[in-house]
């Protein structure tokens, strides 16, 4: 796997970051569910469905069908920036639908009832995680930290193993760190703004959008 430059680095950590923001602040909306942590929506599903059909489960469902939707529509978005104006447009082209998306969750929270406006938040995570994807192809999970960690202990494991060509740690320490500090922040702008904090999250993706426009990724 190449290399990212440290441009490269630092716009993957700050996507991170705001991947942790916007679960953080779907958590404290939906009492316990996430926008990006499809594994714990997934395990609620499983307990809603144990429990007979609830709307614990709908709402997992609905979470897990919009985070899919939304990778579908970050892929189709990439592939389109690509074929008309080139790779190096592509993650661009992702991060605008994510924002529009971190927009549209915004705009409707205040109309909606609170389930159906974290829906397009789902969908602006799994869209987020094909910013890095060459080929159409997942490189660096941005929304979920599942894989860095188990990533971070096989590598740590072949240092103990003496394995002097283990890779580094810098990158996967810096997407988790990222991720645990946008989760920080996110909950601290809903104690401090509620619900209005779902346009600073849009906000950030859109400077986000800016940065990776210049920042090569693939």
């Amino acid at each position: 796997m190449r290399r990212l430059t440290p441009a490269a680095t630092l716009a993957t950590t700050l996507l991170a970051a705001l991947a942790g923001v916007v679960d953080a602040l779907a958590f404290q909306s939906l009492g316990g569910f996430f926008a990006s942590f499809m594994s714990g929506n997934s395990t609620r599903l499983g307990i809603g469905l144990a429990d007979g059909w609830s709307g614990a489960a709908a709402t997992a469902a609905a979470l897990l069908l919009a985070f899919v939707c939304g990778t579908m529509l970050g892929t189709i978005a990439g592939a389109a920036a690509t074929e008309r104006l080139g790779a190096a447009r592509r993650p661009e082209a992702v991060m605008g639908v994510v924002t529009l998306l971190l927009a549209c969750g915004a705009a409707l929270s205040g109309f909606v009832p609170i389930t159906l406006a974290m829906l397009p938040l789902a969908a602006a995570m799994g869209a987020q995680n094909g910013v890095v994807a060459p080929g159409g192809e997942v490189r660096i999970g941005l929304t979920y930290m599942t894989g860095t960690l188990v990533r971070i202990g096989q590598r740590l494991a072949r240092r103990l193993l003496g394995e002097k060509e283990a890779p580094g740690l810098r990158r996967e320490l810096l997407l988790w760190l990222g991720f645990v500090a946008g989760v920080v922040a996110g909950a601290l702008w809903w104690h401090w703004l509620g619900l209005a904090a779902l346009w600073v999250a849009a906000a950030a993706s859109a400077a986000l959008t800016m940065l990776v426009a210049r920042v090569t990724l693939d």
